[in-house]
């Protein structure tokens, strides 16, 4: 199997899970996920929930504003690399003209990634509800018509692995800081 079958078997499968333009419940929720995982959303709730909690709380949206950050100049760069043409299609307009490329899913790394701190830094049940959120968000975006399934694919594996480099880092980070400062600022 060479590059092209498989570029073409992605968008067959891509194509039957599309529901953009079906009208319904499926498609509503659809919108609601593939929204869901928008960045502006999260820098401005991570930001605007730093003001009103406690020391535990704001680790983890330190943590998480840090490496969304880091995660979005990443994908970015990769997706300037590759240059995947998004799927044809009418929903999802302001992703088309500000991003015209797919690969990788911004959205499905985000989702991953927030997935990933989530369960290392919150609370079990938060982990829980981020992990059945994330693949969700995934699937919206192929659903929704403006990436195809390896684009969500490749984007969560990133999710996952710039999490977890960012979990060692921030523990590291961490750890110097107590020793240097001679107490924990969380």
């Amino acid at each position: 199997m060479n590059l092209r079958s498989i570029l073409e078997l992605d968008a067959r499968l891509s194509d039957k899970m599309r529901v953009a333009e079906k009208p319904g419940a499926l498609r509503s929720l659809a919108v609601f996920f593939a929204h869901s995982g928008d960045s502006w959303f999260w820098g401005a709730a991570l930001i605007l929930l730093w003001f009103f909690s406690n020391s535990i709380w704001k680790r983890w949206e330190a943590v998480e504003f840090a490496a969304i950050s880091v995660l979005a100049a990443l994908v970015m760069a990769i997706k300037f690399l590759v240059r995947r043409r998004r799927p044809e299609g009418e929903w999802g307009g302001i992703y088309r003209n500000t991003d015209p490329h797919s690969f990788p899913s911004g959205h499905a790394a985000r989702a991953f990634l927030i997935a990933v701190i989530g369960a290392a830094l919150g609370p079990a049940w938060l982990g829980i509800l981020l992990w059945v959120w994330a693949p969700l968000v995934a699937l919206a975006r192929v659903a929704m018509g403006v990436h195809y399934l390896s684009d969500v694919m490749a984007g969560a594996a990133l999710g996952i692995v710039v999490a977890l480099a960012g979990l060692q880092v921030y523990g590291a980070l961490f750890a110097w800081l107590t020793a240097w400062l001679g107490f924990s600022l969380w």
